[in-house]
């Protein structure tokens, strides 16, 4: 069953409902108000009689003569304490005596209303005191209020029909005009599964605040990371793919002239086998490299608070070990920021890194953590200007570091790290020589306590 027919059940079955609540209501409304009339009718033709009675000639006798009574229209009779009924008119014998009626002769109870059945006819009565020792039963057919509501029942039994018919339409018309939007949505994601074209987007022009507006905005930026999500993952293998052909030409080229044994002497193979090494140290680089790159782009697995300056001072003992002849010194504030603590700590060593393998040996790498924000200083040359914008690009390798070691992916990484952890990575200038690298993360309780730093020889910075 399609959600549009559910829709048009469910508003049928409301107003079916709510026609039945209305004609339950109507019905017993009009019941009450046709027998609130008949009983008002009652006592005014006893009230009639009341005044005949009062307005005969002194001496005349109490009794009222049946064309008085007649006069009065409907059931009417006359009966004593004893049960006996004095004058009867009305269609069909006299109305049944009961107790009460002999009760209300007789003084000793109120006037009261009663239904009674008279041959088959159902009839509505009212009983008063009359004379000392008589009372006055005047009665009305309860057939009157019988054919009314008959007829108000296939009244109301049609508006009730008409009403749901209606109001079945008009929600078919409204499911067809609310539903629109889905019905595209649904065929733009049918089309997107059988074509893969993740440019597709749903309802451009469509706007508001309404519940689908926003699945159309949500879905729209879903199919849009999406989207950007595949072409990044395409252009990491693609330029993946072109920085590995070379390293790999030149490794299967190495291998099979090392294969040659016969044609070379000792020193050549050496250095074939030295250089075979070095470039599967770089394709080893490379190919972590571009993991770590792969495994960025994946979402966050476990995000924590992390102590980020624990972090850094972990990462600096690494750079330390790996770069024996750089001095590393240390200002750490105790920050807490939110994210992956394998993660930031993988930022971190590449700016390490990339710090160490520009700074000359004995020259200082400053780092530095205020707040959220990593700061790398180093002595080296420096960045030009004109290749800052290009800093963090995948692959990229400025002409002054083609001859070092490295694959051009460890500053794409700290991009990376750094807005997937909705910060920011960025590089300036840094004044008396040198470049410094910042990197900023998002602080989770503010910053903790203040701590200090240390440099490679153990001094303590305040």
């Amino acid at each position: 069953m399609t959600l549009r027919t559910r829709l048009v059940l469910a508003a049928a079955m409301a107003a079916a409902l709510a026609a039945l609540a209305v004609a339950a209501f109507a019905y017993n409304a009009t019941d009450q108000e046709l027998r609130d009339n008949i009983d008002q009718s009652l006592e005014d033709r006893a009230a009639q009689l009341v005044r005949l009675r009062e307005a005969r000639r002194p001496g005349a006798p109490d009794r009222i003569p049946p064309p008085a009574l007649g006069a009065a229209g409907g059931y009417a009779q006359l009966v004593d304490e004893n049960g006996d009924v004095d004058v009867s008119i009305g269609v069909g014998g006299p109305l049944p005596v009961t107790d009460a009626a002999r009760a209300v002769a007789s003084g000793e109870r109120d006037d009261f209303f009663s239904n009674v059945d008279v041959d088959g006819t159902a009839l509505r009565v009212l009983t008063i005191a009359w004379t000392e020792g008589n009372a006055l039963q005047v009665a009305r057919p309860l057939s009157e209020v019988d054919d009314v509501l008959s007829g108000l029942v296939w009244l109301l039994l049609a508006a009730a029909v008409v009403g749901v018919i209606v109001a079945g339409v008009l929600a078919l018309l409204a499911a067809r005009a609310t539903l629109r939007p889905v019905h595209r949505l649904t065929e733009t994601v049918e089309d997107v599964t059988a074509t893969g074209d993740l440019s597709r987007r749903v309802d451009p022009h469509l706007s508001g605040d309404d519940e689908l507006a926003r699945l159309a905005s949500s879905f729209n930026a879903m199919l849009a990371a999406l989207d950007d999500s595949v072409t990044a993952q395409r252009r990491l293998v693609a330029d993946a793919s072109h920085e590995l052909r070379t390293p790999i030409t030149s490794l299967r080229t190495n291998i099979e002239v090392l294969a040659r044994e016969g044609e070379l002497d000792a020193a050549d193979r050496e250095r074939l086998r030295e250089d075979i090494d070095g470039q599967l140290v770089e394709l080893s680089a490379l190919v972590g490299g571009v993991i770590d790159l792969a495994r960025g782009e994946e979402p966050a697995q476990h995000v924590e608070t992390v102590r980020l300056d624990e972090v850094v001072a972990e990462a600096v003992e690494q750079a330390e070990f790996h770069w024996p002849d750089v001095r590393f010194e240390t200002d750490l504030d105790a920050t807490v920021v939110t994210g992956e603590a394998d993660r930031i700590g993988l930022a971190v060593t590449n700016l390490l890194d990339n710090a160490g393998k520009w700074s000359p040996d004995g020259a200082a790498v400053e780092v530095v953590v205020r707040g959220t924000e990593v700061s790398v200083r180093d002595h080296g040359p420096g960045v030009d200007p004109v290749d800052m914008p290009f800093v963090f690009d995948r692959f990229w390798r400025s002409p002054a570091a083609r001859g070092l070691p490295g694959s051009g992916l460890g500053l794409a990484i700290v991009r990376q790290v750094a807005e997937a952890h909705g910060g920011s990575a960025s590089v300036e200038a840094a004044a008396g020589g040198g470049a410094r690298f910042r990197v900023r993360f998002i602080a989770a309780h503010g910053r903790a306590a203040g701590a200090r730093g240390r440099d490679s020889r153990g001094k303590i910075h305040g």
